[in-house]
């Protein structure tokens, strides 16, 4: 019995491409209507946990991820290097770390600043007139239901 296959010997059958249209004056068509962000670089945000040496701060991030058995979700922590140019960041500042080229053999991060969460707002970031304002309107609320009363 004698096969006939175009594969024998591992000859590859000639594939038939469709041919391409030759190059017309037509404008292309236009580009889809959803943008689409691709965000390439890899961001973080921590807590600075040492900043002794020069123009580098150790940073804590914190991440949750589930537990491999009990699938509770734990806090893992991690601790980076990152590069501050300027020794602007002290212990406990919040920065987010921003990923660069490799600075040095341990720091591919840029330290950036970050409001931090969760910090109890001064005195001094509320205004005085807004202070004033609500014991001033009840007294006025209670002096008009006053005068109604005794009419």
């Amino acid at each position: 019995m004698i096969l006939t296959s175009p594969f024998i010997h591992g000859a590859i059958p000639s594939l038939r491409l469709p041919k391409l249209q030759p190059f017309s004056s037509s404008p292309p068509p236009p580009p889809p209507s959803i943008s689409i962000s691709i965000k390439a670089m890899k961001t973080m945000q921590g807590r600075v946990v040492c900043a002794t040496n020069d123009k580098t701060v150790a940073v804590e991030v914190v991440r949750l991820a589930p537990h491999p058995k009990y699938k509770r979700r734990v806090r893992k922590k991690k601790i980076y290097q990152a590069h501050d140019a300027d020794n602007r960041f002290r212990v406990g500042d919040f920065v987010q770390l921003e990923q660069s080229r490799p600075i040095s053999k341990t720091k591919s991060f840029i330290a950036l600043p970050v409001t931090a969460k969760n910090v109890p707002k001064g005195p001094e970031s509320i205004p005085e007139e807004l202070l004033g304002f609500h014991s001033i309107a009840a007294a006025g609320v209670i002096e008009r239901n006053l005068i109604l009363f005794f009419l």
